[in-house]
């Protein structure tokens, strides 16, 4: 039998950031590969390659996923959210302040991935309730500078700022 030829290319269709988007991909690159070397998305940073770090995470179908552990060959048909995406459409603007105002950002290496977890973590309304529950969603975000402190702070102040808006909202 046999095997496919790696080097082979594969045409991939998805929605990148709210838009539609087609590209060639070769069998073995990587989904965060793709995403900085044909998108221009930088935001993506490939630390360690291993989805230790948590630098690459993106949203993929509304779930965080670690972009150097995905094939780009897999993104086809997939709604792909980057931290670009998040911060054009708004949706991250509150916590990207909070981070700003606690002094979570240091060095920036670890901060869009750390962004996209926490978007995560905040699009469930009854998420993020204790410290406990962010430090656990955030357990695989590696981040050398802030010794998480400072995150937690931002995400925190976050989630209850928003839960303060929907009660407003309600009243």
């Amino acid at each position: 039998m046999a095997s496919e030829n790696p080097d082979r290319e594969h045409a991939v269709a998805f929605t990148l950031n709210g838009e539609a988007v087609r590209a060639r991909v070769p069998a073995r690159m990587h989904l965060g590969d793709l995403l900085r070397g044909t998108f221009g998305l930088t935001g993506v940073h490939l630390g360690c390659e291993h989805g230790v770090c948590g630098a690459c995470t993106i949203l993929v179908d509304g779930r965080a996923v670690r972009a150097c552990l995905m094939l780009g060959v897999q993104a086809d048909g997939a709604v792909i959210e980057t931290v670009e995406g998040l911060t054009e459409s708004g949706l991250i603007r509150d916590l990207q302040d909070a981070f700003h105002a606690r002094n979570a950002l240091q060095c920036g290496y670890c901060t869009p991935g750390m962004l996209v977890t926490a978007a995560e973590l905040l699009a469930d309304e009854a998420a993020a309730s204790s410290r406990e529950e962010i430090r656990a969603a955030i357990s695989g975000n590696y981040c050398r500078c802030t010794g998480y402190h400072a995150i937690v702070d931002a995400i925190a102040t976050t989630a209850e700022a928003r839960r303060d808006a929907r009660r407003e909202a309600v009243e």
